[in-house]
């Protein structure tokens, strides 16, 4: 669930920079952009902490 929530924030962050290296003008501003790309690392370093948690879990249950 939070890597889809990653992908989800950075596709838009992405999108907000192609309109705007194109000239059609970005919808974000500069701060709500930054505040988007800090919300995808968030949530993939959420995500992989989650994942690695999880791996964890199983190789004590297998022992």
């Amino acid at each position: 669930m939070l890597l889809i929530l990653t992908l989800c924030l950075f596709a838009l962050f992405g999108t907000n920079v192609a309109l705007g290296a194109i000239g059609m003008g970005g919808f974000l501003g500069d701060v709500s952009e930054m505040l988007f790309l800090l919300a995808a690392s968030i949530s993939f370093v959420a995500a992989i902490l989650q994942r690695e948690a999880a791996e964890k879990n199983a190789k004590e249950q297998q022992r």
